[in-house]
């Protein structure tokens, strides 16, 4: 009977404790993104942007500072992310809450110093960053008047999150993917890129525009930037491309030809001779020709032998001298050839993996490019031939 009566006294003590630590929702500030650049005398600022409680998305009046849209910012400066953090929440009346937030932004200038501390620091011991948060450049200006942009849809950075998902030829990394890269062996790091674009006349709003991408060295240095379309060849190589247009100039005159890659796949053989290592790129590729700019006759097998065979040629010499850029002028391994001696000969690579970022500048690299071109779809002979 006692012991009846002990079990309940317990189940009446639990069902009556509650949760101690509740937080409730009316009690948060939740943050939608985050802006992080580099101030005149060396240090961190940070800008957050936050949803405005009960606001619908897509309203035109939302931007920068104001309280009568979708969102509003608040910025702080400090050393350490403790101290940001800190100076920031003293801003908000609610308590800051991270697991909304979709993107990071970072200045381009603060790239270039060196982005070791100012994220794994930041946001590698903190619990409450989501790992599927996005990392983006922003090139030129700062980061913060991306989150300050006055767009005509939604937020800034759903907008950006819902572009890099939809994309099938932009580099898109995530917290996750950052510290992977990071802590892996013989690969370094890239990041999308955003830019400013245009603004729109018959009001104060302002566009967005994809900028190609950004390389780091073993330092997380930002080193150099790539066009949009060295950007679909360094996705390419990396193996991630799932969708992509391509153009190339067909020999002898003929004309330019465009293509709508639907396929694509990338595979590295890692040769190694004594202590000599180079590498072997096949390039493989299925599409459709969606422009003809040409007096060759698609439907002639013939000339399209000839459309493939340009084509083949141009892409292997982009690639080749997309390759030569990130050896030379970028010194930038980020499509990983380090990583696959390291997965295919574990041994040389502890021998030479001191010395990779010197060797990577020399490493000898050949491209076979392989296209399956499986029609013309509406396109078809150009109205010239046709005459």
């Amino acid at each position: 009977m006692r012991t009846l009566k002990c079990v309940l006294l317990l189940l009446v003590v639990i069902t009556m404790s509650g949760c101690w630590d509740r937080m409730e929702i009316n009690d948060l500030a939740f943050v939608t993104g985050t802006a992080i650049d580099l101030t005149d005398d060396g240090k961190l600022y940070c800008t957050l942007q936050l949803a405005v409680p009960g606001s619908k998305e897509g309203g035109s009046s939302g931007g920068g500072g104001g309280h009568k849209g979708t969102f509003y910012v608040i910025s702080a400066t400090g050393t350490s992310g403790t101290e940001l953090h800190q100076a920031l929440q003293k801003k908000s009346s609610r308590k800051l809450f991270f697991s909304h937030r979709s993107v990071v932004f970072i200045s381009e200038r603060l790239a270039r110093q060196g982005i070791q501390e100012a994220l794994l620091d930041v946001f590698t011991h903190d619990p409450r960053n989501r790992l599927k948060t996005y990392l983006v450049l922003v090139k030129g200006g700062d980061a913060k008047d991306i989150l300050e942009l006055k767009y005509p849809l939604k937020q800034v950075p759903i907008e950006v999150v819902n572009e890099m998902q939809k994309s099938g030829d932009d580099v898109t990394v995530t917290l996750r993917d950052f510290y992977i890269i990071n802590q892996s062996e013989g690969k370094h790091a890239a990041l999308g890129a955003v830019e400013l674009g245009d603004r729109l006349k018959e009001s104060q709003e302002q566009l967005f525009q994809s900028a190609g991408t950004g390389v780091f060295d073993g330092d997380l240095k930002l080193t150099g930037m790539l066009d949009e379309k060295e950007t679909l060849r360094l996705v390419w190589l990396m193996n991630k491309l799932r969708f992509g247009r391509v153009t190339a100039n067909m020999p002898k005159d003929y004309g330019e030809i465009g293509l709508i890659l639907n396929q694509a796949s990338s595979t590295i053989k890692t040769i190694i001779d004594d202590d000599t290592v180079r590498f072997k790129i096949l390039l493989e590729g299925k599409g459709m020709i969606e422009e003809n700019n040409t007096t060759l006759d698609i439907n002639n097998p013939n000339q399209l032998k000839i459309i493939k065979q340009g084509m083949e040629d141009t892409i292997k010499q982009q690639v080749e001298q997309l390759l030569l850029k990130l050896q030379k002028k970028y010194k930038s391994d980020c499509v990983g050839f380090g990583q696959e001696i390291y997965k295919n000969n574990p041994a040389m690579w502890n021998r030479i993996k001191g010395q990779w970022d010197t060797q990577y500048q020399e490493v000898t690299t050949s491209v076979q490019v392989n296209l399956t071109i499986n029609g013309a779809g509406m396109v078809h002979s150009t109205l010239e031939i046709r005459k």
